[in-house]
């Protein structure tokens, strides 16, 4: 049991470190805006343009090339392995960008809480309930809870995944594909709840 609540500490911190970063950017990295903007500028509809955004992170997510090289460029909150710490990163900036996308403001609550729940994929339609009927200054860290508990168990399955496989290649294959899904799941999420499902957006400036 104390694991557990350990393991959900670390990620509340993981997520706040990734969110943070992802509106800032850093060196080698662009920030959320910008990525935003960059998929914004593209020839194609917005959908479209959201479509190319979650396949070329989705790929990301699935290399361990982008996974070193952002661990050498940031520090990472302390007892998050890298792996697990760079693929949240890419999804958090991923998610951030697609609401930047649809016009939503990404420094409200609001918009950080809907980020934050969008990261459980298909667990997401639960926890918009809980944010359609709460408000209020503590909106956010009883969403972060929630989801952190979630992501708890996800990163739990992952790791027995990879320490599952004798062969360290094979593990590595494996745990691959298994960031690639969920990045792809998220993003889905996310395009849904920030495009689709918005009638109110906004176009960025």
């Amino acid at each position: 049991m104390a694991k557990k609540q350990i393991s959900k500490g670390i990620l509340t911190k993981t997520l706040d470190w990734a969110y943070s970063k992802a509106l800032t950017g850093f060196s080698g990295v662009d920030s959320a805006y910008k990525l935003g903007n960059s998929c914004l500028n593209q020839k194609g509809t917005l959908e479209q343009q959201v479509n190319s955004l979650i396949k070329w992170q989705t790929a990301k997510a699935g290399t361990s090339g982008f996974v070193t090289g952002l661990g050498g460029s940031v520090t990472m909150p302390l007892t998050v392995p890298a792996n697990i710490a760079s693929v949240i990163y890419i999804q958090i900036r991923m998610i951030t960008a697609i609401a930047y996308m649809g016009g939503h403001d990404i420094h409200s609550d609001r918009v950080k809480s809907l980020v934050y729940i969008c990261m459980v994929g298909n667990g997401a339609k639960e926890l918009l309930k809980d944010l359609s009927i709460r408000s209020g200054e503590r909106l956010v860290s009883k969403i972060i809870e929630k989801v952190s508990l979630k992501l708890a168990g996800k990163v739990g399955e992952k790791s027995v995944i990879s320490a599952s496989k004798t062969i360290p290649i094979v593990g590595g294959v494996v745990s691959g594909s298994y960031d690639i899904m969920t990045t792809r799941i998220v993003g889905k999420v996310a395009k849904k709840t920030f495009i689709e499902n918005s009638p109110d957006r906004q176009k960025p400036d």
